[in-house]
């Protein structure tokens, strides 16, 4: 499921409270709270998922389903109390998402200064999302098109119980840091994280590096890349006769050492389109073995017309000798600022003992490849 980031036009307002306090004839503090969501749901088709073709109801795909809070308090000096609480949720059964967590997908409080930057802690994005992670232009299709399992972290993801800092735009580049703790009694390493990462902005380019550890992550390799091999390791078998598959791994359980993705990306603005660019190198370490998953992708975003907009992108992956190539293709339509349709497909093909998957999107093809369709609606407020 690719989780975008952005949020909405935040359009209405929940709580919007100033509090006029007669000193020395200075106003005082302002309050606002806003609620925002968006709301996603099509159907979608996939070829080959573990062996057999499916049609189904689908939602949150092109980005997660959500509502949310956000608000400031001003301080005074151009200092600012700031906050974010975000839940995500599927519109098919209407269940919490992130374990019925009640805010799984973003959840912090910090301080935010206007010539010093901001200072938040809590469940966040990490600086992959912040900076690189809107030019994998593949993923603006279905929004099943991010890169091979999403390991080098393109589809976006949080970083939890982290502190985070952003710097204010200077001369046009931001720049900022976090590190996620672990929180575990005696053992500072497993499950802690950290992310930094710098943007440049001045139209009509932008471009944006990043990098993001993870220690101690797990992971289910197959259903992540479709490799029955695995940093030396034995990680699955599959029978293509009999179309079976034992996945030792599949409750997600592989540890790594440590995983590390360096991500590079940009877009450059010409005339009605916007050409876009990245590549990732994903470190991925266990039992003393380490391997580099290398990714590059290219593609478009073109201005049809004023409502219609046409999206290509391909990427191609490596890792351990094996290789990956996708292709993405789809339209969507605006019917307002806050509603469009989309549709699109995603077509994946692998190297010789690759069982295909798109994104980490689906079971793994048991064919030569994969291919997802999808026609949707995307609603914010």
């Amino acid at each position: 499921m690719r989780s975008r980031s952005y949020h909405p036009r935040l359009s209405v307002h929940l709580i919007t409270a100033s509090i006029g306090i007669a000193a020395c004839a200075q106003a005082q503090a302002q309050s606002s709270v806003t609620l925002y969501g968006l709301l996603d749901a099509g159907i979608s088709y996939v070829n080959n998922t573990g062996g057999q073709h499916q049609y189904s109801f689908q939602d949150g795909v092109y980005t997660g389903n959500r509502w949310g809070m956000i608000g400031s308090e001003d301080l005074g000096g151009g200092l600012k109390a700031v906050f974010n609480l975000e839940s995500g949720f599927t519109l098919g059964t209407g269940k919490a998402l992130g374990g019925g967590a009640a805010f799984s997908r973003r959840a912090y409080v910090g301080l935010s200064d206007s010539r010093l930057g901001t200072i938040t802690a809590g469940l966040q994005y990490d600086f992959i999302n912040d900076f690189v992670a809107m030019y994998n232009v593949s993923g603006d299709v279905t929004g099943y098109g991010s890169h091979q399992g999403d390991l080098d972290r393109m589809g976006t993801d949080r970083l939890p119980s982290a502190v985070k800092y952003v710097s204010p735009t200077i001369d046009g580049f931001t720049f900022g840091g976090m590190y996620s703790f672990s929180n575990v009694v005696g053992d500072f390493y497993d499950g802690s994280g950290w992310s930094a990462g710098v943007r440049y902005s001045n139209k009509p380019l932008t471009i944006g590096l990043a990098y993001t550890r993870l220690n101690g992550p797990t992971l289910d390799p197959y259903a992540k890349l479709g490799l029955t091999s695995f940093l030396g390791q034995t990680v699955a078998s599959v029978n293509h006769a009999t179309d079976t598959v034992n996945d030792p791994y599949s409750g997600g359980n592989f540890r790594l050492d440590y995983s590390g993705a360096l991500d590079l990306g940009g877009v450059y603005e010409i005339g009605k389109a916007r050409i876009m660019a990245n590549i990732t190198r994903t470190t991925l370490a266990a039992g003393g073995v380490s391997s580099n998953l290398w990714t590059g992708e290219i593609g478009t975003i073109y201005n049809l017309t004023p409502f219609l907009q046409g999206i290509v992108g391909y990427n191609h992956t490596r890792f351990e000798g094996h290789h990956w190539n996708q292709f993405a293709a789809g339209l969507t339509y605006n019917l307002s600022k806050s509603t469009f349709i989309y549709g699109g497909v995603d077509f994946l093909k692998a190297s010789s003992g690759v069982d295909p998957v798109i994104g980490g999107h689906f079971a793994p093809s048991l064919g030569s490849n994969q291919m997802d369709a999808r026609i949707a609606m995307l609603h914010k407020f």
